[in-house]
């Protein structure tokens, strides 16, 4: 099969801790709103990626960029130290938490489950516009 790459435009953004609450003397859990949203926005995407193919339901390579804004108040020479990559953005998010986002959204869209995932590559850096780009491929 041939890999798939989705692209996702906009600041990239991590899974939010899940919160839990009392009501009526139980537990209970929930994802918080922005990550049910952000994770959402992915799978839509990956679906229009996938175009209707198949998940992937083998060893798979899980590749995820993740480019964050330059920020405009730094000096011509220091942006275009960040855009080469001699800058990387050191700051939140986590990219394990990006990461984490990512694959739970793409649970049962790319992939059958991400225990597939075999091989994954990840990092965060600089660009012109802030992006999340994922390929995802058989091993």
């Amino acid at each position: 099969m041939e890999p798939v790459t989705i692209t996702l435009a906009g600041q990239p953004q991590g899974k939010g801790r899940a919160r839990a609450f009392l009501r009526g003397g139980h537990i209970g859990h929930y994802t918080p709103e922005k990550t049910r949203s952000y994770e959402g926005m992915i799978r839509t995407a990956a679906m229009d990626a996938i175009a209707g193919r198949p998940a992937l339901d083998e060893p798979i390579e899980f590749v995820l960029r993740a480019i964050f804004p330059v920020p405009a108040s730094w000096s011509a020479r220091k942006r275009q130290q960040a855009l080469t990559g001699e800058i990387k953005p050191g700051k939140k998010p986590d990219l394990d938490n990006i990461v984490k986002a990512w694959n739970d959204a793409l649970n049962g869209v790319a992939y059958r489950d991400d225990s597939l995932i075999c091989r994954m590559t990840s990092e965060k850096r600089y660009g012109p516009q802030p992006l999340v780009v994922v390929t995802v491929r058989p091993i």
